[in-house]
């Protein structure tokens, strides 16, 4: 019996994959905003009714899709993060950076679903959230340890930033895990926004016939970044 449901359950996992490579190429070609599970389950050979077994609706399986876009990119940056020596702080920004964007230029489709335009009529669900904050932890670890180890300067002084932001600032300190300076918060929030921003210019042609050598730029652009919080 334990035997039989574990072959059963093997076959329903490839066929999970399966659905899901399809629904990929699907998204490379008709968008997200497309999707289809019809589509779908003609290019895997199953009726429609089949895959509704797996995913009742287009936006469970766009979650699915959502999730592991969000997982894989989150290991990534996981990955090149863990290949460091705690203490280099520069080096570990910079190749996270680089392992982002290395991931996004490769699954430029994937990235669009959980980067790009929303889609419409889609609600992310709680699911997505500890996925979608993978990356994020990542740089978040990496700029705590640097205050830790002295190694990123504090312009606590900076009066500039406004109460109103000041005020929302207690659940990203907490997401930190440590007592982060407001204005260390902030200019990491606006790196953060810049590293997304940068990757996402450049993969979708913003940049085009101004940026010719899009990795020196890149580079550039993120150790300003790390500069810009303090690293270095």
């Amino acid at each position: 019996m334990t035997a039989s449901m574990s072959v059963r359950a093997r076959v329903r996992a490839e066929l999970v994959e399966e659905i899901k490579a399809a629904a990929r190429r699907q998204l490379a070609v008709e968008g997200a905003a497309a999707l289809s599970l019809r589509a779908v389950a003609r290019e895997v050979g199953l009726v429609s009714s089949a895959v509704y077994r797996y995913f009742p609706s287009r936006n469970d399986l766009l979650t699915a899709l959502i999730i592991d876009a969000y997982n894989a990119v989150g290991l990534a940056a996981e990955a090149a993060d863990g290949r460091c020596r705690k203490a280099d702080i520069e080096k570990r920004w910079m190749v996270t950076c680089r392992a982002v964007r290395a991931w996004a230029g490769e699954n430029m489709q994937e990235y669009g679903l959980v980067y790009g335009t929303p889609v419409p009529e889609y609600r992310a669900p709680q699911d997505t959230v500890a996925p979608a904050t993978r990356v994020t932890a990542v740089l978040a670890g990496i700029i705590r340890d640097g205050l830790e180890f002295g190694l990123i300067s504090d312009r606590s002084g900076d009066e500039t930033i406004p109460r109103v932001v000041r005020g929302e600032l207690a659940s990203v300190r907490t997401f930190f895990g440590i007592a982060v300076p407001d204005d260390v918060i902030v200019r990491s929030l606006m790196a953060w926004t810049h590293l997304f921003g940068a990757i996402s210019f450049e993969l979708f042609g913003h940049r085009a016939g101004v940026v010719t050598d899009n990795d020196a730029f890149f580079d550039h652009e993120m150790r300003r970044m790390a500069h810009f919080v303090g690293i270095g």
